[in-house]
């Protein structure tokens, strides 16, 4: 068994160290509490040898992945955790029954460290701040302002709720453009198809002629004869370029950019800034609710945007409610993302006392919005990617039929 070195405090206060030999970290917490002890920091002396000894995934290879916290496992260990200290259960206890109760040998192992860094002496915050891959910066940023308030349980409850409207949201997104990318997919392929085995076949009927073929069917041979030549280190180019593209897009320059150009986008851009500004509105709604100070509540609003444009201008509208203004005035002037009558409604919700009920009805009435815009864009999307499909398809048979009606001149 291993052997446990921890730190407690004595029911006087006083701070002493020592070590136990026990089965596992849960059992050796259960004999310092059974001495009368409170632990303060319980290490296992093998990690050292652990953290210095390399993974299995590293021995096997980078490519392999280890199994990860997925969103659904931390919605459930959210909402658990919330009920257990609604109901007076201790905080290390709590954690001791969701690793416990945990199925999922990622969630089991995750719980376990985050339990670990509790009663190493770590806030949950800061020890949920070290698995960023598992706990996003709002998530962390939420919980650090219930456990400054005391209301970590209903901030928590907050948390959960907000992730399940989160889920339903991306469902419909994801629900609404499947189609369209099918469609999309087999159009590719189609047009590659007819590009590389098709028109060099076809070429074959024109060449003992020597005749001179329409301007429309030369750019289809030579697209065809392009892709056959050139296909490969086009392919490779195009793998590369995008590599590169999302290391660049992971810079704070290229963030910026991508975010500023997918604002400017017809049809996409208002749909981003709508599907921020509904985000921005829940979140600020449901920490005002569970007693978040207002310029808290707004910071860590402000990261909920997703969009590094938009995140830069309510940052803006923050420093001037610091100063006094009042929020409705103060979002005004972000028009692409708070429109007037946006503003008008928090503005009275201010001025009522009601400002975050009025801020998570709003951003209800937003998102049924966004998923009523979403199908009808789809809806248009649909026919209309059909439409140039059919284009398309259409456009290389007639340019490679042309010729043929020519070909009797060319026999006479």
């Amino acid at each position: 068994m291993p052997d446990f070195a921890y730190k407690a405090i004595e029911p006087g206060g006083a701070l002493i160290e020592g070590q136990l030999t026990a089965a596992g970290r849960a059992q050796a917490l259960r004999e310092i509490e059974a001495r009368g002890l409170r632990p303060i920091r319980v290490e296992d002396r093998s990690t050292e040898a652990t953290r210095n000894a390399p993974s299995a995934a590293a021995e096997v290879g980078w490519w392999v992945r280890r199994p990860r916290v997925t969103p659904a496992m931390l919605e459930a260990f959210t909402r658990l955790l919330s009920s257990l200290l609604a109901a007076g259960v201790p905080f290390s206890r709590a954690l001791l029954i969701l690793q416990r109760e945990a199925t999922a040998p990622a969630a089991k192992a995750k719980w376990r460290e985050l339990h670990g860094h509790v009663v190493d002496g770590l806030a949950l915050s800061a020890a949920m701040a070290r698995s960023p891959e598992t706990f996003p910066r709002v998530y962390v940023a939420m919980v650090e302002a219930g456990e400054a308030g005391g209301f970590l349980d209903a901030v928590l409850a907050q948390i959960a709720d907000f992730q399940a409207r989160e889920k339903e949201l991306r469902a419909k997104v994801t629900a609404a453009m499947v189609y369209p990318a099918v469609l999309l997919v087999l159009a590719l392929a189609v047009i590659i198809f007819l590009l590389v085995f098709f028109i060099p076949r076809f070429q074959l009927v024109f060449q003992g002629f020597n005749a001179e073929l329409p301007l429309i069917t030369q750019l289809i041979v030579g697209a065809s004869h392009l892709l056959r030549q050139a296909g490969l280190p086009l392919l490779v180019a195009g793998v590369v370029g995008g590599y590169f593209l999302r290391r660049w897009r992971q810079t704070e320059a290229g963030r910026r950019t991508a975010d500023r150009l997918w604002l400017r986008l017809p049809l996409v851009g208002p749909l981003v800034a709508q599907y921020a500004m509904a985000r921005f509105c829940r979140m600020l709604g449901t920490l005002l609710g569970a007693g978040v100070p207002m310029i808290s509540a707004l910071g860590v609003a402000r990261r909920s945007l997703g969009n590094q444009v938009l995140v830069d201008a309510v940052g803006e509208s923050i420093e001037r409610v610091r100063h006094g203004e009042p929020l409705g005035v103060s979002l005004a002037a972000q028009r692409q993302l708070f429109p007037g009558a946006v503003v008008e409604m928090i503005s009275v919700g201010e001025e009522s006392g009601r400002l975050d009920r009025e801020l998570v009805r709003l951003a209800a009435t937003t998102e049924s919005e966004l998923d009523q815009q979403l199908k009808t864009t789809v809806a248009l999307a649909e026919p209309l990617l059909l439409f140039v499909i059919a284009a398309v398809v259409g456009l290389i048979f007639i340019g490679m039929l042309i010729p043929i009606f020519s070909l009797q001149d060319h026999i006479r």
